[in-house]
């Protein structure tokens, strides 16, 4: 079964005049546009691809990588203000991700960055952006050992020093002294 939000290794199915389709799954067959065909794909022959709705809510694939995937923390851009529905960021693909009202932490304006956590709306099944960091946060106490290397990303300045989010998962500090 193909995971919205997720690179997946999908077989092509069949060819038609817009592209390839693939096998989703439950999902049903999934469009590949042909402008993401790779040259030496065929029928049968499984692609690496992600997988998300187009503005007309269907499944889409493309070969293309966002700068995050469903579940992690990502530093976005704003391209596109709808003041009726919320923003619009650049994720790295062609189609632009919503960052709906009632996920921003404040007000925001084309061009603005902000850091958002990249999510599954339960309630559409579509891909979000959301600002509201606390809440995808791990509450557990982090396991790492000293010495370890972990991914983390800046989320804003304090007096003693950086906030952070380490592995997509566990809010930290990087003190200025270190």
């Amino acid at each position: 079964m193909a995971l919205i939000g997720r690179r997946n290794l999908l077989a092509v199915v069949r060819e038609a005049p817009p592209g390839f389709y693939l096998d989703g799954g439950t999902h049903g067959e999934i469009l590949l546009p042909g402008r993401y065909i790779p040259r030496e794909a065929r029928p049968g022959a499984k692609l690496d691809v992600f997988v998300y709705r187009d503005s007309e809510d269907r499944l889409v694939a493309t070969t293309e990588t966002p700068f995050a995937m469903v579940g992690e923390f990502a530093y976005l851009r704003v391209v596109t203000v709808n003041p009726r529905i919320g923003v619009f960021m650049d994720w790295g693909l062609e189609k632009d991700l919503l960052l709906p009202l009632r996920e921003q932490a404040s007000p925001l304006q084309t061009g603005d960055w902000r850091v958002v956590r990249v999510a599954l709306d339960e309630r559409t099944d579509r891909i979000i952006a959301s600002a509201r960091l606390n809440r995808w946060l791990n509450l557990r106490p982090a396991t790492y050992t000293e010495g370890q290397q972990v991914s983390f990303i800046v989320t804003g300045d304090t007096p003693l020093g950086y906030n952070a989010i380490i592995e997509h998962a566990h809010r930290g500090l990087l003190y200025r002294s270190e």
